[in-house]
């Protein structure tokens, strides 16, 4: 299996079924405004930028286990920058 990505866009797409299973975790658990784009840009600004050599399954982890109260507020601080509101 090739783990080699051109892109961002083709990486984000390849760890897709991992975004959209903690989606459904995070609105059962009343976090519905959270957007799979949410989870992508916290784990790229908090957790992947530092790091070198990631493996897919090691994302898909992050991603599977990522600190959901740190995601909300992450979340809760880039909505407030913009001047949006939190939809549910």
């Amino acid at each position: 299996m090739d783990n080699n990505f051109n892109s961002l866009e083709e990486l984000y797409k390849r760890l897709l079924p991992a975004l959209r299973t903690k989606k459904l975790e995070l609105d059962r658990l009343g976090y519905k405004y959270i957007k799979k784009e949410d989870i992508w840009n916290f784990l790229a600004e908090e957790k992947w930028k530092k790091s070198e050599g990631l493996t897919l399954s090691e994302m898909v982890d992050h991603i599977l286990n990522c600190d959901n109260k740190k995601l909300d507020n992450y979340v809760k601080k880039e909505l407030e920058k913009s001047g949006d509101k939190i939809e549910g």
